[in-house]
Formats: structure tokens, sequence, C-alpha cells
């Protein structure tokens, strides 16, 4: 019986001892992939549109006369609350959210938004349902069980606001970009963008690397897009010069 409790307490051991060093690496893993990243500092980015910067990650608000509408929810929902203070913006006074994706750096902040409907491709609800996991058996997580799903290349009118979702799975399964008023393009983690040109997003956050790969090409044929806004990669006011290389 003794023999049993050692050789339990050593099989314990070298899994805590493994768990640790596993969870070590994958910290500087984490730490290594998003020094590079350049989020937009809080600010408005062009008229009516603003970004707030949560550390290696923006969220962003467009607005239309008296209301707002979010893409995203941050990170951290102390850092969103100073951003939207910083622009003198009442929480209160945006009337949508639309996610881009269920991972834990877009949600934080949606309790913010107490008035606000919250939307999100139908695919990803299987990111917070339990079907699909981003890593081994960790899902996602949202705050709240009332939202709307919306299918490819749905449009909605929100308030003054038109949006427009694109699905484009692979970083997760329901990845969604939105182009909003036919000239923003918000495109979440579906890519990234450096020097003015887009790119695959980082391989060691993407679900299924090649299937982000192909929906890239779904938002490269946009003919009124102008502007590409990225939740990593900052933005750019030049989406045809941005998507012309893309093969």
């Amino acid at each position: 019986m003794k023999n049993f409790f050692k050789v339990v307490l050593i099989v314990i051991t070298i899994i805590i001892g493994a768990t640790l060093i596993f969870g070590v690496g994958m910290y500087f893993k984490f730490k290594s992939e998003t020094k590079d990243m350049s989020a937009i500092a809080t600010k408005e980015v062009v008229a009516n549109v603003y970004a707030i910067n949560d550390s290696f990650v923006n969220m962003f608000l467009v607005k239309d006369s008296t209301h707002y509408i979010a893409i995203d929810a941050g990170n951290d929902a102390g850092t969103i609350s100073e951003g939207l203070k910083k622009l003198s913006i009442d929480p209160d006074k945006v009337i949508a959210v639309l996610l881009t994706h269920t991972d834990k750096d877009h949600v934080a902040a949606l309790k913010l938004f107490r008035n606000a409907r919250l939307y999100f491709s139908r695919p990803e609800e299987q990111m917070i349902n339990g079907n699909k996991s981003k890593f081994l058996f960790f899902g996602n997580h949202i705050s709240t069980t009332e939202y709307t799903l919306l299918d490819d290349q749905q449009t909605l009118n929100i308030g003054k606001i038109k949006v427009k979702g694109y699905l484009t799975p692979g970083h997760t399964s329901g990845s969604m970009c939105y182009l909003v008023n036919d000239k923003y393009l918000f495109t979440g983690d579906a890519l990234s963008l450096k020097n003015g040109k887009i790119g695959k997003f980082n391989k060691f956050f993407n679900m299924e690397d090649e299937t982000a790969k192909n929906s890239i090409l779904k938002i490269t044929k946009i003919d009124s897009a102008q502007y590409i806004f990225t939740a990593h990669y900052g933005f750019t006011g030049d989406y045809k010069n941005a998507v012309k290389d893309w093969k």
C-alpha cells in the first residue's frame, strides 16, 4: 500500500511539473507572437471611427448621429472603460456589439454595453456552447446568453449604420469580418497588416491555418471597401493597394 501511494505521488508530481513547464512555454510563445503586433492608440482614427487600445488589441466604435456600434469588446473591461472615458463616449449609447469572434481578448468588456444587442456569426456559436475548443479542452466564454446569430453576407441596418458580415473561418470556426457603411472593413484576427499590405494572421493563434488563408481571398474582392481596420495590426486607408497582391 505504501508503495502504491508513493507511485501515485510520483505520477502527480510529474503531471504538475509537466503542466507548469507547458504553461511557461505557452506564456513565452504568446509573448513572442504578440510583441510585434501594432494596435492603434486610443483615438478617433478617421471621422466617426474610434479605436480603443487594450495592450496588444483594438476594439472599434463607429458613430452615427447619436449612437455607436462597437466591433469587438477588448481584452480587459477596466482598460476599455478608461478608453471610453478618454474618448467621451457613453457606453449606454452603444446600441450594438458585433464580435469578429469570441476569443477572450475580444469579449472582456461586453458587460459595459448594457443597451447593446450582441451579434456574431452562426458558426461561432460552436465556440461557446462546448462543441468546439480553440485549444485542447479550453473553450470560449461570453458574459451573456442573449445574442443574435448572423449568416454569411447578411446585411443589417443598425440605426443609421449599414453592416454586412463576411464569414471568414480559420482563426476560429466562425470568424466574421464586417463591412460598415460600404467602406470600412473590420477584419478582427482574419489577417495581419504590415507595410500597408495584408498577410496571414499568426499561425500559432489560428485553429485552421489553411482555412484562414483561404478565407482572406473573400475579403479582397469588396469593390466599395476603402479602409481596413485590424484588431492587432493597425489600419490602412488604401484598401485596394493593401489587397492587390494577395493570392
